[in-house]
């Protein structure tokens, strides 16, 4: 067979920019964003951004105002494969599918539609080949700082126990946030044991148990490592309920040995980037935040800082 000088320059274009872009995508760094801190950008903003700026991932926590992610037209039936092409395109992932599900309801009727709701993220995530989903530990409001009784901790661990095996069939894993009350790691441990499922683990927001739970990342970690899936990194300055969200390492939180704790055994999940933006409005714009946080970790990670 004969080819022709075009289409043999035309191959050999193609293949330099396949090569080229796997090169990009090899050199990101396993970084994130929620997508809580642009509440106002569409998906193709999201992506291109992502993208732009040396981004492996995104998580999902709502889009446009829209928290319930399983009713988004960009997820809806005659789109979804679209959008997976267009995440596939930039070179990302989805790190996390975050619900709002709450596993510590006790009336029976709100905790029904508490699990069903899990269960829809959780096909959600299995058509995205997104590997987590995020749940809350809390229900009946417990005042804060108060470690939840034991049976606020069974009704959690039941749920991720429940959850976990549903999830297990769709090859996704649920993962509680520590969170609200859920911040310590004494508490986290005995949710977990109690859970007994291989398919529920922890997002650790390594704010919450500083901040919150007075615990140091390196204390943390030792004992809650194995359950370690996936993050939530932010900064912040103040002290008890006073404290304000600031830029990546301006703060008071050890930002930097979080990551060097997570590092230490091994953790394969992404650093991701929780800005608030859409709790707490008056925060910096996500059109300079996330670059910012981009280039701090980039020094964190490569130890440049």
């Amino acid at each position: 067979m004969t080819i022709r000088r075009r289409d043999f320059v035309k191959g050999a274009s193609f293949a330099l920019a396949a090569a080229a872009f796997a090169e990009e995508l090899a050199a990101r760094l396993p970084i994130a964003f929620s997508t809580l801190g642009c509440p106002d950008w569409e998906i193709k903003k999201i992506l291109d951004f992502a993208a732009d700026h040396g981004y492996a991932a995104i998580e999902l926590r709502g889009l446009q105002g829209n928290l319930d992610l399983p009713s988004h037209p960009a997820f809806g039936a005659g789109q979804i494969e679209q959008t997976k092409r267009d995440i596939a395109s930039h070179g990302l992932k989805i790190a996390c599918a975050s619900s709002s599900t709450r596993l510590g309801e006790e009336d029976a009727g709100k905790r029904a539609k508490e699990i069903a709701d899990g269960r829809q993220f959780i096909d959600l995530a299995s058509k995205l080949e997104a590997p987590y989903v995020r749940v809350f530990g809390d229900g009946q409001p417990v005042a804060k700082g108060v470690a939840p009784g034991d049976e606020l901790k069974a009704r959690v661990a039941s749920g991720l126990h429940e959850l976990g095996e549903y999830a297990a069939s769709k090859s996704v894993e649920v993962i509680l946030e520590s969170h609200d009350n859920f911040t310590a790691s004494t508490t986290l441990s005995e949710v977990f044991a109690k859970a007994h499922s291989q398919h529920a683990a922890l997002l650790w927001d390594a704010h919450h148990t500083f901040a919150t739970s007075n615990e140091e990342p390196e204390f943390t970690v030792k004992q809650l490592g194995r359950w370690i899936r996936h993050t939530h990194i932010k900064d912040s300055v103040g002290t008890g309920e006073d404290r304000k969200y600031v830029l990546t390492g301006r703060g008071t939180v050890p930002v930097k040995r979080q990551v060097e704790a997570l590092r230490s055994i091994g953790y394969k999940g992404y650093f991701c980037y929780e800005w608030e933006k859409v709790w707490h409005p008056e925060l910096d714009d996500p059109g300079t935040a996330f670059p910012d946080y981009a280039k701090v970790m980039s020094g964190y990670l490569r130890g440049g800082q």
